[in-house]
């Protein structure tokens, strides 16, 4: 899930853009690069700002280019602006640039303003300048964003302006009319073959697989060549923890006209089945056979269908930001509803959400678990109060919180949160699976369908108890600290309460991965300057063992 990768770094010398098959459903291929406003751990650019600002970019590794003007060299790629993601307006642009390795300099080459929604372009360059023509040559895109200045709660501002890029070809004796490529490819990738989820619990599977099991893999290519091109596709599916293949076929061979794409759905006679009955993971495989003088590495596509302890919708990749924001949405609440096929135990709700401007959307929040109530949430199971907006390691990676208090489930149930602010939480939202009609959010008394097309990326977790970690040790069942402000740059007030016995109490400060960066006597006060922005643990604790606990958002 959350097909993407970075680029190939035998080609490449950066690693900023994302490598992927869903900020877009037009491409001609797979594998677009996709630019856009975050570096390669999901940060916004920390020079993000109103005015334009270099966001990502992706640079050619130096290449031998000692050539003649005669030689007909030209660079030629397709490009589009924003795609399923954020359009960038007018003033964005995306740049092309050229280095000269005699002066050392980079010069402007070609730019391409936003402003509209449109497909994948064409664009030929021919590169006749002999200070180019050199060893040492290089290329490079720059995508030039800006923050919406029209925006007036900051986190409302997160990943903007994307562009997506594909087909990017450098190569002697071609002209300015090569532009087609003899090219029988992929366009999308594979998704999910259950008819429900993107993923789910093995066990709860195996109790519903004959309704849960889909009949077909969707597939998608397209003939980018200008003549009729005949091909073969193949499928393997291939159970990954019993190292067995679990199922191989052919669709057979079909023509397919030039520059048209084609869908087809193959015909599957087969579940998932594994000697391993906790959990499975297989590896779907489909190839297209093609002519010998085709290009082969968008020719096969892989997808790994997982089952593990909890319940997904989404394929792992956030296109843009999901959240309730503005007047009289403090107590805001936002409710997705699952069915458990079983009776069940959900320990936990795992949560993608995205970077905001200024760490912004870094706020408290109430995870909520509802029961069904003729498909709105009903009566509340359970709840985990005032925990914190926390980001994954990784770009649209997601924050576990475990629950306190396991809840029961059985048949439909809803997850989601309750707002303690007016911010927009900025979670992240798949735009390429269709929400259904079981999103729903509550405001002023009333729950509503979402309407935003796309899926919430939260995640309930299900089964044998979580392995204990840094926040569950932090948590179970221990009293907040009262501390303030919150976000906080240098310092901060505590209400140490009252100590255990009597006496101090000892101040600790930790990453969310346990590592201590702060140990005092508590004094009232303590210094925070020295932390670098983002998300800390606070502990009080008597003799070595902790009393209280609260979540510190740092933020200059």
């Amino acid at each position: 899930m959350g097909n993407q990768a970075i680029p190939d770094q035998t080609r490449w010398s950066d690693d900023n853009v994302i490598i992927n098959d869903t900020y877009s459903d037009t491409q001609i291929t797979t594998g677009i690069a996709t630019f856009d406003a975050l570096d390669n751990e999901g940060n916004l650019y920390e020079t993000s700002s109103f005015i334009r600002f270099e966001a990502d970019k992706l640079t050619s590794l130096p290449i031998n280019l000692s050539l003649l003007p005669s030689d007909s060299v030209f660079l030629s790629f397709y490009y589009q602006p924003g795609g399923l993601a954020d359009i960038p307006e007018y003033n964005d642009s995306l740049a092309l640039q050229f280095y000269s390795p005699g002066d050392g300099k980079w010069n402007s080459i070609w730019r391409a303003h936003g402003g509209k929604y449109q497909d994948f372009k064409v664009v030929i360059l021919k590169i006749a300048d002999t200070k180019y023509l050199k060893k040492g040559f290089r290329f490079r895109f720059v995508n030039y964003a800006t923050l919406s200045a029209d925006a007036t709660d900051p986190s409302l501002l997160g990943n903007c302006d994307q562009w997506n890029l594909d087909y990017i070809l450098l190569n002697k004796n071609r002209n300015r009319a090569d532009t087609v490529f003899h090219d029988v490819a992929f366009r999308l990738p594979l998704r999910s073959l259950l008819n429900t989820y993107e993923a789910m619990p093995y066990n709860q599977f195996r109790q519903i697989y004959l309704q849960e099991m889909g009949s077909a893999i969707p597939l998608h290519y397209r003939n980018n060549d200008a003549i009729t091109r005949n091909i073969t596709r193949n499928f393997e599916i291939w159970d990954i923890y019993d190292n067995s293949l679990a199922k191989s076929f052919s669709a057979g061979a079909v023509n397919i006209a030039s520059q048209t794409s084609q869908d087809f759905d193959a015909d599957l006679f087969y579940t998932f089945s594994s000697p391993i009955t906790d959990s499975a993971l297989f590896r779907i495989k489909a190839w297209l056979i093609t002519d010998v003088f085709d290009p082969h590495v968008n020719d096969t596509l892989t997808y790994y269908q997982k089952f593990g302890n909890y319940f997904a919708f989404d394929d792992g990749s956030a296109e843009a930001g999901y959240g309730v924001s503005g007047l009289g949405s403090r107590n805001a609440r936002v409710a997705v509803r699952f069915k458990s096929y079983m009776k069940d135990t959900l320990r936990a709700v795992s949560i993608c959400f995205n970077d905001s401007y200024l760490n912004s959307n870094l706020r408290a929040f109430d995870i909520v678990v509802w029961a069904d109530d003729n498909g709105v949430p009903g009566a509340v199971l359970g709840t985990r109060e005032n925990v914190i907006v926390s980001r994954g390691s990784s770009v649209n990676g997601f924050y576990t919180y475990a629950l306190i208090d396991p809840i029961p489930v059985d048949g439909y149930f809803f997850v989601g949160w309750k707002q303690r602010s007016e911010t927009f939480l900025n979670a992240g939202f798949d735009i390429n699976t269709r929400p259904g009609a079981r999103q729903l959010y509550w405001i002023n008394g009333n729950w509503n369908a979402s309407v935003a097309q796309g899926t919430i990326m939260i995640r309930p977790i299900v089964g044998s108890p979580l392995k204990t970690g840094i926040n569950d040790v932090v948590y179970n069942r221990k009293e907040a600290i009262r501390f303030w402000p919150n976000p906080a740059s240098d310092h901060i007030t505590i209400d140490p309460g009252s100590l255990p016995d009597g006496g101090s109490a000892d101040l600790s400060v930790t990453d969310l991965q346990g590592r201590i960066l702060i140990r005092e006597i508590c004094t009232g006060e303590a210094n925070i300057s020295s932390l670098h922005n983002g998300i800390y643990v606070i502990i009080l604790s008597k003799n070595g063992i902790p009393y209280k606990y609260g979540r510190l958002v740092k933020s200059n």
